[in-house]
């Protein structure tokens, strides 16, 4: 891509040559349907419950407690609209979560209310956290399940899992956090960390797109979203992307091996990139909290620019960012994330996200500065 910078790590991530190599195989000469039982069918299906066990390893579950899925989506909604449909028959019709959660928590929260639920929102403070004890208060005789995202996808804000999670076990409540942003970037423990289910993507840490996997402590059966064979053991019907499952596998134990080297590279960039643009923009605004914050992810206000102005122009001058979640493109409102947050609509509809990652590099730091110092002299209202 020439000169061209890629900052948006938080979107998706360029896939490892590793991680390719290992899904290779499985696209070509060992194609088998893993349900069928025949050698190659056996072979992959050997190759998927493989991946199961050395990724239910890395998070500290049992290999028995991971679904795969086609994307973090899909596993948010699986686990939010099928354990409330399932617990809707105890009479648990009441579902909490947060007002900056990602997109499939939002809509599968308004999906539940379209069907009868009561929802609880819960509101963050300037610096986009919830606390345990705002889930603590809010949890009635008929709540069912608590979902509290692990850490922010534009402003990457880490919340605290663990002891939202002791909260919700001390209270019989059922705890679900998408881990979408965190998994492959922090270290994650089920078990001690509290978490009841979590939702993952492989493409957020080097993986592929299109596979996922939802964790559910034992002994935990949201309803089934789809009917059909008995993949998954019988929870989640549709042939196994093999190749993809394999190369999430390779992917996230890669990040646990260079996880610590990562997060220092991620970190030092940010700061260096945070420090120049505050030096460049004296009244530039620090979007979330820099205390518990993802250690590559940059979010910066503007005033009187042009979300959408900004992000086209960045990339017509080689840099690839974005004003908010990519899964909210096309949108010309202001995010509901930096809304949350208490900013005025101004300074929420320019904001901008800068996400560092593994490919990035300490030298294309200033080159980001300069495109930005540059787009924001040509496009500034007033």
């Amino acid at each position: 891509m020439g000169e061209y910078i890629y900052a948006d790590n938080a979107a998706t991530t360029r896939i490892s040559d590793t991680v390719v190599e290992a899904m290779m195989p499985y696209l070509t000469e060992n194609y088998g349907n893993p349900s069928s039982l025949y050698r190659i069918g056996r072979d992959n299906h050997a190759a998927v419950e493989d991946a199961r066990k050395r990724i239910a390893k890395l998070i500290g579950a049992g290999a028995m407690d991971i679904y795969f899925t086609s994307c973090g989506t899909e596993a948010d909604n699986w686990a939010v609209k099928g354990t409330m449909h399932r617990l809707a028959a105890e009479g648990k019709r009441h579902f909490i979560t947060t007002n900056i959660e990602h997109h499939a928590i939002i809509h599968s929260a308004q999906a539940l209310e379209a069907d009868g639920f009561e929802v609880t929102y819960l509101p963050v403070d300037g610096k986009g956290r919830v606390t345990a004890e705002q889930v603590r208060a809010a949890i009635r005789p008929d709540t069912g399940l608590v979902s509290v995202m692990y850490a922010n996808n534009e402003i990457g804000t880490i919340e605290p899992i663990a002891e939202i999670g002791k909260v919700c076990r001390e209270a019989g409540v059922l705890f679900h956090t998408d881990a979408v942003q965190a998994a492959g970037i922090l270290a994650i423990d089920v078990d001690e960390q509290n978490i009841d289910m979590m939702s993952v993507s492989a493409h957020k840490f080097n993986g592929p797109k299109g596979v996922g996997f939802l964790y559910c402590r034992r002994g935990i059966f949201p309803d089934n979203l789809m009917d059909g064979g008995a993949q998954e053991r019988g929870h989640r019907a549709g042939t196994e992307n093999v190749a993809y499952i394999v190369g999430m596998a390779k992917a996230l134990e890669e990040a646990y091996e260079n996880m610590e080297e990562l997060q220092k590279h991620e970190a030092s960039m940010r700061d260096k990139l945070q420090q120049e643009l505050m030096t460049e923009f004296p009244d530039i605004r620090i979007n979330g909290d820099t205390e518990h914050r993802l250690p590559g992810t940059l979010n910066v206000s503007f005033d009187k620019i042009d979300g959408q102005s900004l992000i086209f122009t960045l990339d017509l001058k080689g840099l690839a960012a974005s004003s908010g979640s990519a899964c909210a493109s096309g949108s010309v409102d202001p995010s509901h994330v930096m809304l949350a947050l208490g900013l005025p609509y101004n300074l929420a509809h320019g904001s901008l996200r800068l996400t560092l990652g593994r490919y990035n590099r300490e030298d294309e730091i200033d080159k980001i500065v300069e495109i930005i110092k540059e787009t924001v002299a040509e496009i500034h209202i007033g």
